[in-house]
């Protein structure tokens, strides 16, 4: 074989592979992303998508500024999981169901309430991902476990066939948030809109949480970083706050306390290969 030709033919291969374990390594890192408010999009090293509480329209979202629409830029989604019924978390949900056919992983009473009073579609609400507290499913062939967390809130369901005769609000089961541990990826926990409860202790026991996503609006700083603290999270991330508010005194308890955070900017996403974060963007 002629010289030349052998060491092109090398250095083809070792391009190759080196593409290869390129893509393998992108591939297996986990992304989370936030869009301001309380919704958050993760997605696994297999490329399922979940969205959690996904008001996308939100006014923080850089996506729905100046007259875009957020929902355009959103081609899939595999799973929907809502904290509770008030319209900041359900936001666009009915609407992302119907455009990507996403499955809803929610307690059986809102989800119930959504499909009757608006539309959220029935197939894609199924008993198979109705949820009580501390419960736990297995998803996206055993790629994620999902955990159903208390949370001290209210909820309800905006109806949007409210008439003369209809209630404005309707039932939307108990608040939660949720466990989302990824295969190959980090351990994440939603608080959902809440209180500070002292069983958030025993989310820390069972769960090694490699993310806390805690809202710091309906907690304070002072009890919203003791809940970060309780669940014994490795990295803090505060959501659910807008302008003026800021997380300067969520992560000056934070500092105190000695939990690592990382504070997101809306439309920000960071990403995880296996538990560590490797770069935010």
């Amino acid at each position: 074989m002629d010289m030349k030709i052998a060491t092109t033919s090398a250095v083809v291969v070792l391009f190759i592979l080196l593409l290869g374990f390129g893509n393998q390594a992108t591939a297996q890192e986990t992304k989370i992303r936030w869009f301001g408010h309380a919704a958050f999009s993760i997605t696994t090293p297999n490329g399922k998508i979940i969205l959690i509480d996904p008001w996308l329209r939100n006014p923080a979202n850089p996506e729905a500024k100046d007259g875009k629409d957020p929902l355009v830029a959103v081609p899939k989604v595999d799973y929907i999981l809502l904290t509770h019924g008030h319209r900041d978390h359900v936001g666009d949900a009915v609407e992302i169901a119907r455009k990507t056919g996403a499955l809803l992983i929610a307690n059986p009473e809102l989800a119930g309430n959504l499909v009757k009073l608006t539309d959220f579609p029935a197939k894609q609400a199924e008993s198979d991902y109705f949820m009580q507290m501390g419960n736990e499913i297995q998803i996206a062939d055993g790629e994620l476990m999902i955990a159903m967390t208390p949370a001290v809130h209210s909820s309800s369901v905006f109806n949007a066939k409210a008439g003369p005769n209809e209630p404005e609000r309707a039932y939307g089961g108990s608040p939660a948030g949720f466990v989302i541990a990824v295969r190959n990826g980090p351990t994440i926990y939603h608080s959902g809109d809440t209180a500070y409860f002292r069983d958030m202790e025993l989310i820390g026991e069972n769960y090694s949480i490699d993310v806390a996503l805690i809202n710091i609006t309906q907690m304070g700083p002072k009890m919203s970083a003791r809940a970060a603290q309780s669940v014994r999270a490795k990295l803090a991330i505060p959501d659910h706050f807008e302008t003026p508010q800021t997380a300067a005194d969520f992560i000056a308890e934070l500092k105190k306390l000695k939990v690592a955070f990382y504070e997101m900017k809306p439309g920000e996403t960071i990403s995880f290969r296996g538990k560590q974060l490797v770069k935010a963007k």
